[in-house]
């Protein structure tokens, strides 16, 4: 099987952080959310993708992936530019994919279990389609399938009335009759090809496609509660690490990564879930609470954050509690003033400078 990571879109929820990159290559728990679609990929053994571009500087992502090599995978880009939907950019595939299934995997989606399992019953169908499906409470907000006696008879796209709870997850399994299915496709009231018509043809067509109840977790980040909310979700597994020096008296409870070149000063406070990346400064007297994500070369002095994600390369200067924020790279958050309010709520983009 071939593999199909969508980096498209343009992320307009998530502004001001898109203005400058896609929203899949936003980290979670430091690793971009498009880096847990490639990995579930290869896991299931599929290690020839292809990842279509769309128009959000779409050169970070060919440098930050390149051919693939340091992933153990292999990667083909193709170019979607400007967004015309989950179809749209599924047609695009058609010379890369051949006569072979494939995977269509949204770039912008985590699932905690994987797609492994997902995969193998697929391989060994007869199915023209798969699609993975979880229970959700709003429905009108996604994809949404009818089933009736485990067959899947309708999909609707956001729908004002669902027909039910089962809201389609951004991983789809096909095999090569979808091309014909979106060469009929006609742009929905959204001006896009809409993937759910294009499966519906398939049903339509009286080909089987498959569901499968998802049993774990999954996110669809495209607001920043949900790249918060994924965030916690991945640091409750992480497994605690230190590759970095511990300054005098420093208090550290929880789970806690800590990476190569990172000094915590003393005074510090440590509470987990949370991971540090490289080369940071936190500290001196400076807490850092659970759910927090610090990415590379980032200072942080003074003050309280948790449940948060700071981007490389900012600096935090300030004696004031920070929560439920999203930081950019870059950025500047400082802060003359002696008293604690009890709290700032941040959505910043690149390279901003703050004075609180």
């Amino acid at each position: 099987m071939k593999g199909v990571i969508l980096h498209g879109g343009r992320g307009t929820r998530l502004r001001p952080l898109t203005h400058t990159g896609p929203k899949q290559l936003i980290p979670i728990a430091n690793k971009p959310m498009s880096q847990y679609a490639l990995e579930d990929l290869r896991e299931a053994g599929i290690k020839d993708i292809a990842i279509v571009l769309g128009d959000v500087a779409p050169e970070k992502v060919t440098e930050y992936y390149g051919d693939g090599a340091k992933f153990g995978v292999k990667i083909k880009y193709i170019h979607q530019g400007e967004p015309k939907g989950i179809a749209h950019a599924v047609g695009l595939t058609r010379d890369f994919v051949g006569d072979e299934p494939f995977v269509v995997y949204l770039g912008d989606n985590l699932l905690k279990d994987g797609i492994v399992h997902l995969v193998k019953q697929f391989e060994t169908s007869k199915s023209e389609g798969q699609i993975a499906l979880c229970k959700v409470p709003n429905p009108s907000a996604f994809g949404v399938a009818e089933v009736r006696d485990g067959k899947i008879v309708r999909l609707v796209e956001k729908p004002k009335v669902p027909p039910s709870d089962l809201a389609l997850v951004g991983v789809y399994m096909f095999r090569r009759s979808i091309f014909d299915a979106i060469d009929g496709l006609k742009p929905s009231w959204r001006g896009e090809l809409e993937i759910t018509e294009a499966i519906q043809r398939l049903i339509d067509m009286d080909l089987t496609v498959r569901s499968h109840v998802v049993s774990g977790w999954w996110k669809d980040t495209g607001r920043p509660e949900d790249i918060l909310e994924a965030n916690q979700l991945v640091l409750s597994d992480l497994n605690s690490f230190n590759k970095g020096r511990l300054e005098g008296d420093v208090t550290i409870t929880g789970r806690i990564g800590i990476e190569y070149g990172t000094l915590i000063k003393t005074g510090c406070t440590l509470r987990g879930p949370l991971i540090i990346g490289k080369n940071c400064e936190i500290g001196p007297e400076t807490y850092v609470g659970p759910y927090t994500s610090i990415g590379d070369n980032v200072v942080i002095r003074g003050g309280e954050i948790e449940n948060s994600i700071v981007l490389d390369d900012t600096v935090i200067e300030c004696r004031r509690r920070i929560v439920d924020s999203l930081i950019g790279k870059g950025s500047r958050v400082i802060s003359n003033e002696v008293n604690l309010p009890r709290g700032h709520k941040l959505i910043i983009g690149e390279n901003t400078f703050i004075s609180l």
